[in-house]
């Protein structure tokens, strides 16, 4: 006699997973047992808690960002550190920049807090203005769509990166981080408001919905009682992608000389002033690079992540 049991039962895979699990049960679970996702998500807490804590890390290391230290600098040199690797020491952790000896420790750290709350208050921009154009268009539809989707393409057609350079440069005594965000953030919603508006035409004629509407229940109590909860996922899939290009484009316009000005610290800043010293110092350049590298890249693994996990219909496979 032989056995023919199917090599995976039908009920396995959903006796893995308890009945009435919410999704952010299965994400924490899902989240742990991927070792890659676990470290990705200890460094993206050690980045928002290094950005938050700057002022008193860079006071823990003894130097603020703007100091100068000329006795960690060689002027028979041109001004590069002193001691190898880039002047790394006791007294400053990450060496110090060549010619003006200011320490990088506290300037890394006060520009991971100018990276994140730009990326974090565009991001916000982006979603919150995104998911409501969205849920508008695919659920009123008509007209309300059609002029929507078409404000969409526009914006999506538009070149950003050239019109975010020719605003950074002409607007002088602005707020640098202000303007920073608002023309990000101006730029960036077309991308999730298509996502939503796909979601929102695919949910409002569900059977919850329409009993719903039949009891009475008005247009905002529909959007953000049945329609809204449905998009979530999506949502915050979408959401933690966003996150490292928003750093990304942060750092490309700070490179480029048109973000964030001097002495405010950025990271895109520093990697355009280390590129003088990459042969004499190469310290410079690696602190900063490896900073926004690790942040990026972190970001993106959690991201990629969350989507498969919230968003399965829209991961990859």
């Amino acid at each position: 006699m032989t056995d023919t049991a199917p090599a995976t039962a039908p009920g396995a895979v959903a006796a893995k997973v308890p009945p009435g699990s919410s999704p952010w049960q299965l994400a924490r679970r899902e989240l742990r047992r991927r070792p890659a996702v676990r470290v990705s998500l200890a460094i993206v807490v050690l980045f928002v808690v290094m950005a938050a804590a700057a002022p008193w890390l860079g006071a823990l290391g003894g130097w603020s960002p703007d100091t100068f230290d000329k006795s960690a600098i060689d002027p028979y040199l041109g001004g590069l550190p002193l001691g190898s690797l880039g002047g790394i020491s006791p007294d400053h952790w990450l060496g110090v920049e060549p010619v003006t000896g200011r320490d990088l420790f506290a300037r890394v750290v006060h520009g991971a807090q100018v990276s994140l709350l730009i990326a974090f208050t565009a991001t916000a921009i982006v979603v919150l203005v995104g998911t409501a154009a969205g849920i508008a268009a695919g659920y009123f539809g008509g007209r309300t769509d059609a002029v929507l989707s078409r404000l969409m393409d526009l914006t999506m057609s538009f070149p950003s990166l050239i019109f975010m350079i020719a605003v950074l440069s002409v607007a002088k005594d602005v707020n640098r981080i202000v303007l920073m965000t608002t023309v990000i953030g101006l730029f960036g919603w077309p991308g999730i408001a298509r996502v939503v508006r796909g979601q929102t035409l695919s949910l409002k004629h569900r059977e919850y919905v329409d009993a719903a509407r039949v009891g009475g229940a008005g247009a905002w109590r529909i959007l953000t009682r049945d329609i809204l909860p449905g998009v979530a996922g999506p949502v915050i899939a979408y959401t933690t992608l966003l996150v490292p290009g928003m750093i990304s484009t942060e750092a490309a316009l700070s490179y480029l000389g048109v973000g964030v000005r001097p002495p405010t610290p950025s990271w895109g800043q520093m990697i355009a002033e280390s590129v003088a010293f990459y042969e004499t110092d190469p310290m410079y350049f690696v602190i900063p690079s490896a900073f926004l590298f690790l942040a990026v890249l972190a970001f993106t693994l959690l991201g990629d992540a969350l989507r498969d996990i919230l968003d399965p219909r829209g991961g990859r496979t």
